[in-house]
């Protein structure tokens, strides 16, 4: 009779050894797949509902079918699903003077700079991605301004932070931010053309208000190319969607579901039914600059000017009270050099007519730094042509120091 072998201590340990190795690599890894299975089955969904949007949109709008109520609130539907996987949530975390303080977000810990008390600030906004391949978000300024770490969280479920997402570059002038984010299966946005908009077209804007991520709200164009409200190169889209708190740096867009603006501001602290959008025409000329070189370069003619009112158009015998008066040349600008002086009415700019004072900053500042600008001024009555070199519009502190009586 053959004896019977039994296996030795160690040939009997080492298979244990492999299955519990193998349980934990399993327990590990199996969340990891699950989590991203499921952001899949969530990213498929909402590309299968933009894209069906999508063909609906164009088919309303090929057949001019956007008469009834019922087609207007079939329209709304597709825009809200079309835009749906584009809109991003945006949080920040600004350390307060000498924080420290570990912070969680979204699961990502962070470690505020040492210092002696245990403070922070949060924030929040939106944003839109208009290049999926890429990772571009375009968003506010304001949204970004100063955070010492930013969370973008994508309609998937899936959140970005930390080294993952990069501030390609702003612009305080317009408040508008490019960021970067390190993701695969984005989607972009399409690109409206806000010069189309007329007062009274439908509008919706998306975002986060107080927190409430992809809220969908609508209104009309209330009035367009409203300035003078916060910064100096502002265009504004005025709109009566509903906007709030978290808003910002959200889509504002079309019928078509295309992005036509960015918004931006309201009036007061909470809505009154008043917002405004930066225009797409340029928000896509900014967002273009700064993924280029990180920054806007303007042209500058250094002059300070005062509205045209018709009683000194009437005082200077002038035809009407279109036009831009000059009050002061900065020293060593390319007005000075040019030979503009003060009492002179800038009435057209490379053919553009001047319509006001706050129409002339704009233009100048989208005229190519270096070159010739042919501007036409109303001096004693007459007409007056000059050549005017447009230079880099100088830091707000080198402005200051040129002014007269700061030298």
């Amino acid at each position: 009779m053959q004896e019977p072998v039994y296996p030795t201590p160690s040939n009997s340990r080492l298979p244990r050894l492999l299955w519990i190795l193998a349980a934990l690599c399993l327990g590990l890894v199996l969340p990891y797949m699950a989590e991203q299975v499921q952001y899949s089955i969530t990213r498929g969904e909402l590309r299968a509902r933009a894209d069906a949007a999508a063909e609906d949109l164009d088919e309303l709008a090929k057949n001019a079918q956007l008469v009834k109520l019922s087609d207007t609130s079939r329209a709304f539907r597709d825009v809200a699903r079309r835009v749906e996987p584009s809109v991003v949530h945006i949080d920040t975390v600004q350390a307060a003077r000498g924080g420290n303080r570990a912070l969680s977000i979204e699961g990502f810990e962070f470690l505020l700079p040492p210092g002696q008390e245990q403070q922070f600030a949060q924030g929040q906004g939106s944003g839109v991605i208009v290049d999926g391949d890429e990772g571009y978000v375009l968003t506010n300024y304001h949204v970004i301004q100063g955070a010492d770490m930013i969370v973008v969280k994508l309609s998937d479920g899936r959140t970005i932070a930390d080294k993952d997402v990069a501030v390609v570059g702003y612009d305080e002038s317009t408040d508008l931010a490019v960021l970067r984010v390190s993701a695969m299966n984005l989607t972009s946005i399409s690109w409206g053309d806000s010069e189309a908009l007329e007062v009274g077209d439908w509008v919706l804007a998306v975002g986060s208000p107080y927190g409430l991520d992809r809220t969908v709200t609508s209104g009309i164009v209330s009035a367009k190319q409203r300035r003078g409200v916060s910064q100096l190169y502002q265009d504004f889209l005025q709109t009566d969607a509903a906007v709030n708190p978290g808003n910002s740096g959200g889509p504002l867009l079309n019928v078509e579901g295309k992005l036509i603006g960015i918004t931006t501001a309201i009036v007061g602290r909470a809505f009154q039914g008043i917002s405004f959008a930066i225009p797409s025409k340029v928000a896509k000329d900014v967002y273009e600059r700064l993924k280029t070189g990180g920054k806007v370069v303007r042209g500058w003619l250094g002059v300070e000017m005062q509205a045209l009112t018709p009683q000194i158009a009437e005082r200077l015998k002038l035809p009407g009270a279109a036009g831009a008066l000059v009050v002061q040349v900065l020293p060593g600008s390319p007005a000075e050099k040019g030979g503009m002086k003060p009492g002179d009415v800038i009435v057209q700019w490379n053919g553009i007519d001047v319509v006001n004072e706050s129409e002339l900053p704009l233009l100048v500042a989208r005229t190519e730094v270096g070159s010739t600008a042919k501007v036409v001024v109303i001096r004693d009555g007459e007409r007056v042509s000059l050549d005017v070199t447009v230079d880099q519009r100088p830091s707000e502190h080198e402005l200051q120091r040129r002014r007269p009586g700061n030298r």
